[in-house]
């Protein structure tokens, strides 16, 4: 059968919270029973953005990671209150909004942190991937967030687990959190840009900035090179934590200990 899928691209999010704006539009005053209940105005983040920052000035960036329910093939909090939360066939998973009352255990059984309390109603509550237009007459059948996104960073499908798993396989996505198992069906493109680190830096020659030398970095199962910008600088992204040497004109100049991302600063040759 069918399933629906998200797919998000981290290097298209620009924080503009367009999606998380949508989803209190559709939900908050909006009662969508038997999904679910009306949304608190504030303290939810059913389409939560994470961020973080990479690397020390000035060679920085930001990038953001928005996080909805994950909708798990293998979903943790379905193992742990299967009378009250269910993964339909097509593959979101849905609280029961008159079960799951006054069971506020519900919140600490997703390790994403994607279900909320909603104090009032006396329930927990996520996203449903907006379940209701998806089964609705609506033509447009796809999540508010989906539909609400300006860099289209965010993407809806419906087909088969095996075209999925092609896709996957081509365009290279990973899901969040692998270790976990929960197996999701929101997918990332780019999710180095999150998780992984970058070595930057310039190259100075006679005091000037130095374009079009070739740079190689070496180390950790990594053996590349690239060519120095208008600027000088150089940024190898990408990489998990270890040693790494760069290299100019087959010379080792710098040996680099990566944790986390590090500018390098400036290389004279």
């Amino acid at each position: 059968m069918k399933q629906h899928y998200m797919v998000i691209d981290v290097s298209l999010c620009q924080d503009c919270n367009n999606c998380f704006l949508a989803c209190k539009d559709e939900h908050v005053d909006n009662k969508w029973l038997p999904y679910t209940d009306e949304q608190p105005r504030h303290g939810h983040r059913w389409m939560n953005i994470l961020q973080t920052e990479r690397g020390h000035y000035p060679r920085i960036d930001v990038s953001y990671l928005p996080m909805p329910c994950q909708h798990c093939q293998d979903a943790p909090c379905v193992k742990a209150h299967p009378d009250r939360i269910t993964r339909r066939e097509d593959g979101v998973v849905l609280i029961d909004a008159i079960k799951a009352k006054g069971i506020k255990e519900l919140v600490d059984s997703c390790p994403y942190g994607a279900i909320y309390w909603n104090e009032e109603a006396n329930i927990a509550q996520k996203c449903t991937m907006c379940a209701h237009l998806l089964d609705g007459d609506e033509e447009i059948k796809m999540p508010r967030c989906v539909h609400s996104c300006p860099t289209d960073a965010i993407a809806f499908y419906t087909m088969e687990p095996e075209e999925m798993e092609r896709k996957i396989l081509k365009e290279a996505l990973e899901v969040y959190r692998p270790g976990l198992g929960a197996k999701p069906n929101v997918f990332y493109k780019n999710l180095y840009r999150f998780e992984k680190a970058f070595v930057a830096g310039g190259i100075l020659k006679d005091n000037e900035c130095a374009e079009g030398v070739e740079v190689a970095l070496k180390g950790n199962n990594v053996n590349c090179s690239q060519i120095t910008d208008y600027f000088g600088d150089f940024k190898f992204d990408a990489l998990l934590p270890g040693e790494y040497t760069i290299a100019i004109a087959g010379k080792e100049v710098k040996r680099v200990q990566v944790e986390a991302s590090v500018n390098v600063g400036s290389i004279v040759i």
